[in-house]
């Protein structure tokens, strides 16, 4: 059990679901399913952050039923093969870590379900994502899709709508327990790249991959359970490609470096970009450095509770394009001009997952985490500049998470 998310949590969270959602209507949520990477074999399960938020429970395929003031966990059995290599799921845990007082069987509580919505006529369930997301170019995990295909099956005539709307309400002002998780988070990237980025110590890698080893060993040494999500360790041109994760470019003095990373703790995420020169940097690198911090403190300085992130943007745009003409990148600011240089948001919402949930176009309040990540990339210069921070939304405007980390260009020496 972690010291940071007890059962409380947990049970408080579906408490506050069902007054949001209605004490008529039963609550269906599943856990994600595990995936096929090839063969026999599947990829490293992650868990359905809603799932997460509402049970602690980290283990596939378990499904959970919340009527009223019953509540209880549909645990599909493992046969003697699997248990051999996956093992058995132990279900003391799963009631000690959610607060869930009964566990039954698939048979059992397909049965109990199907019993309650003939009772309910309603579900609350979280709609499914369309198989293949083009814009993205991936594959969503079927797992919310087959429990709702289940459901039709038990009740064709059941009323099934989607709650996503309500748990985001809840995710998006975060808790004590989980701003502990994400300061420790950040805490443990800033620690990592001012390790990594030591001169004495940059000085030592010749390849991009060499620093991304150096940043997973610093992240699990300080006790981080690794990545929040792919790292970007990209120098030089590659630093152009935003999520530039193949990592595998050599460092040329004169170069910049790009670091996107961020540790994961008891699943929460840090996400902070630091940008750094490998050799004294050159008038124009600086230049362009400077700029985008320049536009990093307008953000910072526009972020209070009231704002929203829409109108923010537009905000940031226009003052990026401002910077854009001094550094003679763009002769008008313009959408399509700026967006050129400029191809990103300068914000997003951060927690259990790096791209948290939130509603972009709701003020902000206090108890939002956010990022503030603007970035200046020139291909045709070979400079990817990217500066980003964590901010807390304050009653009286932000808490910048990751100030104690430098916001500088350094000036390291590569042999």
């Amino acid at each position: 059990m972690s010291d940071l998310f007890t059962s409380d949590f947990f049970a408080g969270n579906r408490a506050k679901l069902r007054e949001l959602c209605g004490a008529e209507v039963s609550i269906v949520v599943t856990a994600n399913g595990l995936l096929q990477r090839g063969g026999d074999s599947t990829y490293p399960f992650h868990q359905d952050a809603y799932f997460w938020y509402l049970t602690g429970v980290t283990d596939p395929d378990i499904v959970l039923v919340v009527d009223g003031d019953d509540e209880f966990l549909i645990v599909p059995g493992r046969d003697s093969s699997r248990q051999a290599f996956d093992g058995a799921i132990d279900e003391s845990t799963l009631l000690q870590h959610s607060g869930i007082k009964r566990i039954y069987d698939e048979k059992e509580g397909w049965q109990r379900l199907q019993d309650q919505l003939k009772q309910s006529k309603r579900v609350a369930t979280l709609a499914a994502a369309p198989a293949y997301i083009e814009q993205q170019g991936f594959y969503t995990n079927p797992a919310r899709a087959r429990l709702v295909q289940a459901i039709k099956e038990n009740q064709p005539d059941i009323d099934i709508t989607d709650m996503s709307r309500q748990l985001v309400q809840l995710r998006v002002i975060k808790q004590a327990p989980e701003l502990l998780a994400i300061r420790q988070a950040i805490d443990i990237t800033i620690d990592t790249l001012k390790a990594v980025t030591e001169p004495a110590e940059l000085e030592k890698f010749t390849q991009e991959y060499q620093v991304e080893a150096a940043i997973s060993q610093g992240f699990r040494s300080r006790g981080a359970d690794g990545h929040a999500f792919e790292p970007i360790v990209a120098s030089g041109k590659r630093a152009c490609t935003l999520h530039n994760i193949a990592n595998n470019g050599p460092l040329d003095t004169g170069e910049l470096l790009l670091l996107d990373v961020g540790a994961e703790v008891e699943h929460y995420a840090a996400d902070i970009t630091r940008t750094v020169a490998l050799g004294a940097p050159t008038p124009r690198q600086q230049a362009v450095f400077d700029a985008a911090h320049d536009v990093q403190e307008y953000a910072k300085s526009l972020l209070k509770p009231g704002v929203i992130i829409r109108e923010y943007e537009r905000q940031i745009e226009q003052y990026m394009g401002k910077k854009l003409q001094e550094l003679k990148l763009i002769k008008t600011v313009e959408h399509e001009a700026v967006r050129q240089y400029y191809p990103h948001a300068t914000s997003h919402f951060m927690g259990l997952n790096v791209h948290d949930v939130g509603d972009y176009q709701q003020p902000l309040t206090p108890g939002m985490v956010l990022t503030v990540e603007p970035g200046i990339y020139i291909p045709e210069e070979g400079i990817g500049v990217r500066i980003e921070d964590d901010v807390l939304v304050t009653e009286n405007g932000i808490e910048v998470l990751s100030e104690r980390l430098p916001r500088t260009l350094g000036s390291p020496t590569i042999k």
